[in-house]
């Protein structure tokens, strides 16, 4: 992972993970208006509409600066094609964050959440000095589960039921990894 803090980027192998734009949105659109994608998600709206993209994209910068979030895109290193979005929350409290990403189905399956959430957890305890970083997904949602599970992250618990999405109540998994895991 190399971290260009004047860029705001984070480079990986594979990919390059920015800033989102407003030219953007229209890709956005066309990744987040997919039902699949949307039952596999938390807070996901379907359909999704241009409006729902850019005022999702609206505050990035401004997060960013203030050390509240840092939402990234996913992209090609070579094409600049984006894949998908990665985040990390910043829970100052408590000094740690949340990760959380999507990935347009078409990408599903290729390693681009996995290469992406394993930068952003070095972003965290590197750049950010967080002491944890955790994430959550649907207990019905194994793909994810296997991404995070890639991080080292270890299951915390399960929230019974503590989701209802599609007119069904949906286990919420929490995992969580220790920077002393992860760095000595």
């Amino acid at each position: 992972m190399i971290y260009k803090e004047k860029d705001k980027t984070i480079e990986t192998n594979r990919c390059i993970l920015r800033l989102f734009t407003k030219e953007d949105a229209p890709e956005v659109v066309k990744l987040c208006n997919n039902y699949n994608l949307y039952k596999t998600t938390l807070n996901l709206p379907y359909p999704y509409s241009i409006e729902d993209a850019i005022s999702w994209m609206e505050h990035h910068l401004d997060h960013f600066d203030n050390n509240k979030s840092f939402e990234f895109a996913i992209t090609d290193k070579t094409t600049g094609k984006l894949y998908g979005a990665i985040a990390l929350s910043n829970h100052q409290t408590f000094n740690n964050g949340e990760i959380a990403y999507w990935i347009g189905e078409e990408f599903w399956g290729n390693g681009y959440a996995t290469e992406a959430a394993k930068a952003i957890l070095e972003f965290a305890f590197i750049e950010k000095d967080y002491n944890k970083v955790f994430a959550r997904c649907f207990h019905s949602n194994p793909a994810s589960s296997r991404v995070i599970e890639k991080l080292g992250m270890k299951k915390e618990g399960i929230l019974r039921e503590q989701v209802k999405k599609c007119e069904e109540y949906l286990d919420l998994v929490y995992y969580g990894i220790l920077k002393t895991e992860v760095i000595s």
